[in-house]
């Protein structure tokens, strides 16, 4: 039996659109390697990629960028000059859930918020800070504009989640809550009148604010709000679970207040890194995790005691696509990364060791 319940891959399909017949393989993948749990990050600055019936704008403007930025070109920055669309409709959402299923793999849903939302505010400007016309993003990295803290822009996002709640399924729902800079909400008379409002000391209360309003709302509808480490900044909601992405500090602090934790570090789980010689690899964000530190992972910190540590619940790999363009170029990256991952997570301490490990892989590479 396997020694952890959460055993997962994440796909981000709003840098990079994949079409339908790939995510479907990407979950055989997972099937394949008993993987339980798909992380389907559908929306981020760079394109809204899942069809609400409320707010068709979101996949009408917030679906499409003009273009994508070439490389690392930042500064001065370079546009290919070619534009990027696609999204899933509901139906197709429910073929993949069902699919899923079938495979017995939960799918996680990723909505962002209340940063990384470059594209639907792109689509209804009137949620940001300032309402001023938006585009969605064409290069990599954070946005200062985000969600407004307002109620119409929580209502917003409720529609949304209302939406979403009824295509999936899954107890948990990904809300983000990472990287979210203060710099318009510093400067919105409306964000500063709730701060006032609620005797908030800081922007960081703020976002712990925003945060708390939808994990209240998911809990009412029995959901559980998951979301990557910052929405500890300023206090954790009362039902949230974390995704602890920049390092364990996040998850170990969670499980420590006895929530969930999926452990998904960046040193040993983000599989958009360099994975061998950067001189005959394709163009990645950069980092550098072989198969070998992968297979070293284990997911509970040994400063956790016993009765925290139960609140590990497993880990993910994440994929993320500013890089990866293609199906093939993402099976690349996930593969064999994605082997050894997937029997740290079955075998736990029993894993028999990298050496054996690697003589099996070998048959892998047959297929």
């Amino acid at each position: 039996q396997p020694a952890f319940k959460w055993r997962g891959m994440h796909l981000d399909v709003s840098r990079h659109f994949f079409p339908l017949p790939f995510v479907k393989k990407y979950i055989d993948i997972l099937a394949l390697h008993k993987m339980n749990s798909f992380h389907w990050h559908l929306t981020d600055d760079q394109g809204w990629r899942i069809e609400i019936k409320k707010y068709p704008l979101l996949t009408a403007v917030g679906s499409k960028r003009h273009e994508t930025m070439v490389d690392k070109h930042f500064e001065p920055y370079i546009g290919d000059g070619t534009p990027v669309e696609g999204y899933y409709t509901q139906e197709e959402i429910k073929e993949v859930v069902q699919y899923a299923q079938a495979r017995h793999i939960q799918v996680v849903p990723e909505i962002e918020m209340p940063g990384h939302a470059m594209a639907a505010l792109a689509a209804y400007p009137n949620y940001s800070c300032f309402r001023s016309p938006l585009d969605v993003m064409t290069k990599w990295g954070v946005s200062e504009d985000v969600f407004c803290t307002k109620d119409s822009t929580l209502q917003f996002v409720k529609d949304i989640l209302d939406e979403v709640c009824t295509l999936f399924p899954s107890q948990y729902i990904h809300i983000g809550g990472d990287e979210v800079p203060k710099t318009r909400w510093k400067q919105c008379a409306s964000c500063q009148q709730r701060i006032r409002d609620l005797h908030l000391k800081d922007e960081h209360e703020l976002q712990s604010y925003f945060i708390s309003q939808i994990d209240q709302y998911l809990h009412k509808k029995g959901r559980q709000a998951i979301g990557w480490d910052e929405i500890l900044e300023g206090g954790l909601a009362p039902h949230a679970a974390i995704m602890s992405w920049r390092g364990e500090e996040g998850g170990i602090a969670a499980a420590r207040q006895k929530h969930p934790v999926v452990m998904s570090p960046g040193s040993h789980c983000y599989f958009d890194h360099y994975q061998g010689n950067r001189q005959s690899e394709p163009l990645a964000i950069g980092g550098f995790t072989p198969l070998e530190k992968v297979y070293s992972y284990f997911p509970v910190p040994e400063v956790l005691k016993p009765e925290e540590a139960k609140y590990i619940l497993g880990a993910q790999g994440n994929l993320w696509t500013e890089y990866i363009g293609s199906p093939d170029h993402a099976e690349y990256m996930m593969l064999p990364r994605v082997c050894a991952l997937a029997e740290v997570l079955w075998c736990g301490k029993q894993k028999p060791g990298y050496i054996e490990f690697k003589s099996r892989i070998r048959k892998h590479f047959q297929f």
